[in-house]
């Protein structure tokens, strides 16, 4: 299936030099939605997944009907003061100024094999922020998913030495 063409991009969005990669048309199309999941699984049937991360706000989108494809929980993360419990936090920089993620204490078990999702991946800034927040747990990352990439930006070099599995990719701006 070509998501490119379910896609929509917005020129100037959310302020002028940006070109927003829109996924809800996707969501709108219950077949396209479907095959998504089950692209976003494939890299990991026949491992023993326990938790999906899943990146506020669009990831928990994709996160959710993932984690019940793989037979595993869900974990979310949040932006700060969304969660009602004990929570680890971590601030990072962003290209202007900063921001902080959140998740849980007690979401993952020691030993819990894991996997990070987002919904897109553009400088890995966000990815990286989750798998900072995961060292505060003993558990192994079995993969980074997002369903789209902006290769360009080179997030991924900034995951390594983590598998990523992405199921679109765009190569300039």
């Amino acid at each position: 299936m070509e998501l490119k063409t379910i896609f929509r991009q917005i020129p100037d969005f959310p302020k002028p030099g940006i070109n927003f990669i829109d996924i809800t048309p996707l969501l709108l199309n219950p077949a396209a939605f479907r095959w998504t999941i089950d692209q976003l699984a494939a890299p990991y049937q026949g491992t023993k997944i326990d938790k999906v991360i899943s990146i506020e706000s669009r990831g928990f989108l994709f996160g959710a009907p993932l984690a019940l494809a793989l037979n595993a929980g869900l974990v979310i993360v949040r932006k700060p003061k969304k969660l009602p419990y004990s929570t680890y936090s971590y601030t990072y920089q962003l290209e202007y100024g900063q921001d902080t993620i959140e998740i849980h204490q007690d979401a993952i078990a020691p030993g819990d094999r894991v996997v990070v999702l987002d919904d897109l991946l553009a400088t890995g800034g966000t990815v990286q922020a989750a798998l900072e927040l995961l060292k505060n747990f003993t558990c192994t990352v079995a993969g980074i998913s997002c369903v789209v990439e902006l290769t360009f930006l080179h997030g991924r070099e900034k995951l390594k030495p983590h598998p990523v599995y992405t199921l679109v990719t765009y190569e300039s701006e």
